[in-house]
């Protein structure tokens, strides 16, 4: 009989099906353990709306909202309001790349004035006469020795309440457009303390670069520009403007009696002991230059006229009673060949009964005009339009070394010349070293150098706007000629004004004050080119 498993007992069989079944169990939930123990170490990565910005750009768009804010901030509250004198200005500190002041007088124009060079610049608006305090003035004449005091000490307190009106006007306008545009506190005050350091590294900029002479070359404009005896003379600056802040009070006193003058503005006063030249150059057939010469030499009280050459166009018989008004100018009229103007012009000039007041100077010859010796040669080259081929620089420093022979025999006569002119800056620059001022045009643009002898180049403008060529370019050209003053006695040049107009269409004006750099107040003498001894043969 078979032998049967006590009961209730586990049999071997089923003990080994179910050690199968967990070991199969556990194999098959391997892989998903292996998971879950994978993402329990190992974050998934999550993928945001947007991406955290670059430190690099979030640094520009911080610099950028602090300038913005910065700008409307000195827009919006950033000005004062102070009386100057018998005047009442408001002062405000602007954005600019070149820096400077502009003093705003209206209606009479402004003045600009390279006075520092930072991302700033100070405006100055002349707003009214204070008629009470300016009649205190006329009532008391003698308050008028303490009226430069006075307004210095307006300055002074004016600038110090605009520079702090300035700083929180920055400071608020970055943090309020921080604040609008982050939302955040802290980046809004980053904003407002990184424009409060731009303002102070600009106005260390602007102390450290502060030119206290720049009124000694002021930038005239609108109708300021026909009243150069704002700044007075040419003696009188270098013997009058010694320090910033009193050349502004000089400035604003002059202003009020602009204002006092109601019906004209003042007269220039000629200095008697400066010689006034007027150069013009390339009037290139434009009628409209005889009317802007005329006045010049009315205003300006001209002594001589210098003309360097291209008052024609194509230099023919035709064109020669476009020459007639040279006669009613009113002042000696030194002419020189331009390579538009023909020998035919050259004989018109020389030789007609309309022009006794015209001098031509030609081949190395020396005239005397305004007290001054003059001595020129004509442009060599004769090339009025497209058809003729000119021959280039070297024919013109041809000329220019015959103009230097010339320089060299007045010298050794001990009658040097004092002004050389040509046509081309080519020919000029030969006489380096053997005349303290030579002039040139030909070119169409100034260019003012002293040249490597010691001479200084004048190379002026087109008086004529380029003429009918004036409409080729985009923009037309302007109007430029050049007051020039010369010591009557040395005959060395004291200083000069460079006026500008508008070329055709356009209305503006500006007169610009210069001075060379050894007559400056405080400077040393020049090692330019003297006219009383001979200079040697190369």
């Amino acid at each position: 009989m078979a032998r049967t498993a006590p009961s209730g007992g586990p049999s071997p069989g089923s003990s080994v099906l179910r050690l199968l079944r967990t070991a199969y169990d556990r194999v098959r939930s391997a892989p998903a353990a292996v998971l879950r123990h994978y993402r329990a170490h190992h974050q998934a990565p999550t993928f945001a709306l947007t991406h955290t910005p670059h430190p690099y750009a979030r640094a520009l768009g911080l610099l950028a909202v602090t300038l913005l804010g910065a700008w409307l901030g000195l827009l919006i509250v950033g000005s004062v309001q102070i009386p100057v004198g018998p005047v009442d200005t408001t002062m405000a500190l602007r954005p600019s790349l070149s820096g400077g002041t502009k003093i705003n007088v209206s209606p009479l124009g402004a003045l600009d004035l390279q006075s520092h060079h930072a991302p700033i610049r100070l405006d100055v608006d002349v707003d009214q006469l204070d008629p009470a305090r300016a009649q205190e003035l006329v009532d008391h004449p003698e308050r008028f020795s303490g009226l430069q005091a006075e307004v210095t000490r307006d300055v002074e307190r004016g600038t110090a309440d605009l520079a702090l009106r300035s700083c929180v006007a920055v400071v608020s306008g970055a943090t309020a457009l921080g604040l609008a545009v982050y939302r955040r506190p802290r980046r809004a005050l980053a904003a407002g303390g990184l424009a409060l350091a731009l303002l102070a590294a600009s106005g260390g900029v602007a102390y450290a670069t502060w030119n206290p002479k720049s009124v000694l070359e002021p930038r005239f404009s609108g109708l300021l520009s026909s009243a150069p005896s704002v700044v007075g003379s040419a003696r009188s600056i270098v013997s009058e403007f010694d320090v910033y802040q009193k050349e502004l009070a000089r400035l604003v006193t002059n202003v009020t009696k602009l204002y006092d003058a109601t019906s004209t503005l003042p007269a220039y006063q000629p200095d008697p002991s400066t010689v006034r030249v007027l150069h013009v150059s390339d009037i290139h057939l434009n009628p409209a230059a005889w009317q802007i010469i005329r006045s010049l030499v009315e205003q300006y009280d001209i002594d001589v006229i210098v003309d360097t050459g291209d008052t024609m166009d194509h230099g023919s018989a035709a064109e020669n009673t476009f020459l007639d008004p040279i006669g009613k100018l009113g002042a000696p009229y030194v002419w020189v060949r331009g390579n538009h103007d023909s020998m035919k012009t050259q004989k018109y000039l020389a030789q007609s009964k309309k022009l006794k007041n015209v001098k031509v100077v030609d081949q190395g010859t020396s005239v005397r005009a305004g007290g001054l010796r003059i001595v020129g040669i004509g442009d060599p080259q004769f090339t009025p339009d497209r058809s003729v081929a000119p021959s280039g620089d070297r024919t013109e420093r041809a000329a220019g070394r015959r103009l230097a022979d010339s320089l060299r025999t007045l010298s050794r006569a001990r009658t040097p010349a004092d002004i050389a002119l040509a046509h081309n800056p080519v020919a000029a620059s030969e006489t380096d070293g053997l005349v303290p001022l030579v002039l040139a045009g030909h070119v169409h643009h100034r260019d003012n150098r002293v040249l490597p002898k010691g001479t200084r180049l004048m190379v002026e403008g087109s008086t004529g706007g380029g003429g009918l060529r004036a409409v080729e370019g985009a923009t037309p050209e302007q109007v430029q000629a050049s007051v020039l003053y010369l010591d009557r006695d040395s005959r060395r040049l004291q200083a000069w004004d460079e006026i500008t107009l508008g070329g055709l269409g356009l209305s503006k004006a500006q007169v610009s004050r210069h001075l060379p750099a050894d007559n400056r107040p405080g400077a040393t003498p020049s090692s330019t080119p003297s006219r009383t001894s001979p200079s040697p043969s190369p």
